[in-house]
C-alpha cells in the first residue's frame, strides 16, 4: 500500500482513481497531476516506483488537501459568521445556505421530522406510561 497525503491507497487501484480518494483532489485535478508528471494513466499503484510516488507527493503539496482544506473551509464559514452575513447566519442555524427551499425539503440539513401539534391518543398514553415509569426511578 502506497501512502500519499496521509492516506493508505490500495495497490490494485489505478493511479488516477487513487488520487481522487484524497480530499480536495477530483478527477480533473488528478488527470492534470498525472499528465504533468508524465505517468501512464493505465498504471496501478503497485506498479509505481518510489521516485514516482515522491513526485506525486511533492505535486500534491502545491494544493490544499485533507486537513488544510478542512481548516480553510472552517475558517471561511467562521469569517462569514463573525461578519454577520446572511450566509453565516444560515450556517449557524444549520439551514441551507444557497437559497434552497425549506418548507418541504432540506431534510438532510434540518434533521429528522419533529411532529408539532396533534397526537393520537395511543401515542399520548404510551408517553404518559413511559413518563410515569421514569418518575418512579
Amino acid at each position: 500500500m502506497a501512502r500519499i497525503a496521509g492516506l493508505e491507497l490500495n495497490d490494485d487501484w489505478k493511479v488516477e482513481f487513487a488520487l481522487t480518494r484524497v480530499k480536495g483532489i477530483g478527477w480533473p485535478l488528478a488527470g492534470k497531476i498525472i499528465d504533468a508528471l508524465k505517468i501512464d494513466r493505465s498504471k496501478r499503484m503497485k506498479d509505481l516506483v518510489p521516485e514516482e510516488i515522491s513526485k506525486i507527493t511533492a505535486e500534491l503539496e502545491k494544493y490544499d488537501t485533507e486537513g488544510d482544506l478542512f481548516r480553510k473551509v472552517r475558517a471561511n464559514i467562521t469569517r462569514l459568521q463573525t461578519i454577520g452575513s446572511y450566509r453565516g447566519s444560515r450556517h449557524s442555524k444549520s439551514l441551507p445556505v444557497r437559497g434552497q427551499r425549506t418548507r418541504v425539503n432540506a431534510r438532510t440539513k434540518r434533521g429528522k421530522r419533529k411532529t408539532i401539534g396533534a397526537f393520537k391518543k395511543e401515542v399520548l398514553s404510551g408517553k404518559r406510561v413511559a413518563e410515569a415509569a421514569e418518575a418512579k426511578k
